[in-house]
């Protein structure tokens, strides 16, 4: 039985070491247009899976976050917004995204949390339920505003005072302006986190938005703090844990999952596990129950996240991409030389040829690492969201997180 064992293992190992070998030689002799043709991901239509949710929750979230917008506060700021139209301030480009982003930017955090919220029951008169009802949907739309105030806050340009003149002008503006419209945001979403009169759920919240703002220092960082990812090592264990507080940049970076997943935790997936696990608090469901939607989050996060990274990568667009991503990291466990590429432009990510990177990238088997990545935490949220439940919500949340 053993030696049957052994040989099965030493068979399939051979078998991987040969689809490796003929994966790459295959690559290797395909043009750009080819290869971004051949791993582009089926085209998915998400604004009408993103309607069907809206449906089962009972109203569109695409305004949920329209009382604060439509608040003087808010508009008079809108009014110096509109100096920086026309710039190539990174707010702007923030800004843009928020609105009229695609599947690759709106990942719908406010409805996956209203959705969790449906998926199980809640016991109590009318009222209690109502209130819960309330409470929930204020959780959701708190979160979205601390993501979009953080993502406006990440729209800051480092502008040495030294190289300051006329001409970074409407950078120092856009600054300003990215300051406040960021602090009004996360102030608004402090103010509701406070309403809610939970000292649990402001708690747990408030963990997850402080892995985010640390997330901001983990790792390398160029001059306008944009990430750059760790030296290649050798590989020792592939543990994932989602515990930020023993999470040690020594121990992940340079691993590629290990730093993927620390570096994603860390930038909002902390924050996506802590709201649903506040939903279910909010709920009144068990310790095992809130466990299980923390986790989901965590994972559904990460999902989307790796399902993100694999479009920009295979999409014709020209635009950057981060450097630490799961397709760049896994590139330079393949091929370390790569990492001379990024080592040159460690001042400012915008000195690195993206085309030429992309293009080796795409010779590695880079993407289908991302893919199986995706496709692994994507089947550990289904696990997860199975454990809470089974109805409509739970059916449609399992939509959301297989639709890229």
């Amino acid at each position: 039985m053993a030696v049957s064992y052994t040989v099965s293992r030493i068979l399939k190992r051979a078998s991987s070491y040969l689809f490796q070998k003929r994966y790459e030689s295959t690559m290797a002799s395909l043009t750009k247009d080819e290869i971004l043709i051949l791993l582009r991901p089926p085209f998915t239509n998400w604004s009408n899976i993103i309607r069907e949710a809206e449906k089962v929750v009972g109203y569109s979230t695409s305004f949920m976050n329209l009382r604060c917008l439509l608040s003087d506060e808010f508009a008079n700021l809108a009014l110096y917004l509109r100096k920086l139209v026309g710039s190539n301030h990174l707010v702007m480009q923030t800004a843009k995204n928020v609105l009229y982003g695609d599947s690759k930017n709106l990942q719908p955090w406010g409805l996956i949390i209203l959705l969790l919220s449906k998926s199980v029951k809640t016991y109590g008169s009318v009222s209690q339920t109502k209130l819960i009802d309330e409470q929930q949907r204020a959780l959701a739309e708190l979160i979205e505003l601390m993501r979009t105030g953080h993502l406006i806050h990440r729209g800051i340009v480092n502008v040495p005072f030294a190289k300051r003149s006329n001409n970074t002008e409407s950078a120092i503006f856009g600054n300003k302006i990215a300051i406040l419209l960021g602090d009004y945001l996360l102030v608004t979403a402090n103010t509701m986190l406070a309403g809610l009169k939970n000292a649990d759920v402001l708690y747990i919240v408030s963990s997850g938005l402080k892995d985010l703002s640390e997330g901001e220092f983990f790792g390398d960082r160029d001059e306008q703090n944009m990430p750059l990812p760790g030296k290649p090592k050798a590989m020792t264990d592939d543990i994932i844990t989602f515990d930020t507080i023993s999470l040690a940049a020594d121990d992940v970076l340079g691993k590629p999952r290990k730093e993927w997943t620390a570096r994603t935790v860390f930038n909002g997936v902390s924050l996506l596990g802590r709201a649903c696990q506040s939903a279910m608090l909010i709920a009144k469901q068990n310790r095992e129950t809130q466990n299980y939607a923390y986790h989901f989050g965590c994972h559904v996060g990460l999902a989307w996240q790796a399902a993100t990274e694999l479009q920009s990568l295979t999409s014709d667009s020209k635009d950057q991409f981060c450097l630490a991503s799961a397709p760049v990291l896994f590139a330079l466990e393949g091929n370390p030389n790569l990492y001379k590429v990024i080592d040159q432009a460690k001042n400012d990510v915008k000195d690195v040829d993206y085309e030429d990177l992309k293009f080796n990238i795409l010779k590695t088997d880079a993407m289908e690492k991302t893919k199986m990545l995706y496709e692994d935490h994507a089947k550990k949220a289904t696990a997860y969201i199975e454990n809470i439940g089974h109805n409509e919500s739970v059916e449609m949340i399992k939509k959301l997180i297989n639709t890229f």
